[in-house]
């Protein structure tokens, strides 16, 4: 698995796929819970305002993960130096 997160292009591959995901999470979230809530059982509202929550959290995880494998594959490119 440390091979894995060793490559900065297996992680921009990664942190595009958690970026996807967050954003998905948190549109079905909003669109379930705010404007189809009326319809549904409250489990389904306790899972849909969860997924409002966890939605963004994979965002913020993947903007990161972005970054930092962007500035890993920069100094890759640089030749090392800072």
């Amino acid at each position: 698995m440390f091979k894995f997160f060793s490559n900065p292009r297996n992680v921009l591959h990664l942190s595009s796929r958690i970026l996807f995901a967050g954003l998905s999470l948190l549109v079905a979230g909003i669109y379930g819970a705010y404007l189809y809530g009326g319809y549904l059982s409250i489990p389904a509202l306790v899972s849909l305002h969860a997924m409002t929550i966890i939605g963004p959290t994979l965002l913020k995880i993947g903007y990161v993960m972005r970054l930092l494998s962007q500035y890993h594959l920069r100094q890759r490119l640089n030749g090392g130096g800072a």
